[in-house]
């Protein structure tokens, strides 16, 4: 497997090995001796699924306490995935990277601990799998504005996002609760 830095060094880039024939293709999505080579050592406890349809946006997301680190990707369709560095000591602290991930490419994203993290969904639909590193704590979420104008994320969005209401009312940066 190849694993490249994104614009956030830290949130990495995963294109495995594909072997593909007239019968459809395997891979290996997760081999924790080769992730761990790569650097990722984690240790999974919850996969979640999820599926959107065209226009959806999901996020931005994360735990203050039982912080998860993400292991993502699309198993149909294509996203436009987004991790937001929201640790308030980093040098990237307020930065964005993205990168889009599709079934085609097969990529996935590392997301570790003390980024926010979402998506929107650019194909007709989208199927999103993503392993974590610590279990949901719905009363440890938060969420970060999609659109807050200091982290400034240039979304490939036509017109406005199908949003739910927890999204909607995501906080400003400034005002969000953050890591150290």
């Amino acid at each position: 497997m190849k694993v490249t830095p994104t614009r956030l060094p830290e949130v990495l880039l995963i294109e495995p090995k594909v072997f593909g024939d007239a019968r459809g293709f395997f891979f290996e999505s997760w081999n924790a001796k080769e992730f761990e080579r790569a650097g990722i050592r984690a240790t999974f406890v919850q996969d979640n699924h999820s599926r959107s349809q065209k226009g959806v946006l999901r996020g931005l997301h994360y735990q203050v306490r039982q912080p998860q680190g993400k292991l993502i990707r699309v198993v149909e369709g294509e996203i436009f995935d987004v991790a937001v560095d929201i640790r308030r000591s980093s040098p990237n602290f307020g930065k964005w990277g993205s990168s889009r991930l599709s079934s085609q490419s097969k990529n996935l994203l590392w997301v570790p601990v003390g980024f926010a993290h979402g998506f929107c969904v650019l194909s007709e639909s989208a199927d999103v799998l993503y392993k974590t590193t610590d279990f949901y704590a719905p009363e440890h979420e938060r969420t970060i504005a999609w659109n807050d104008p200091q982290v400034g994320i240039d979304w490939p969005l036509l017109g406005a996002p199908l949003l739910s209401p927890k999204d909607a009312a995501g906080a400003r940066l400034r005002d969000a609760e953050l890591f150290p």
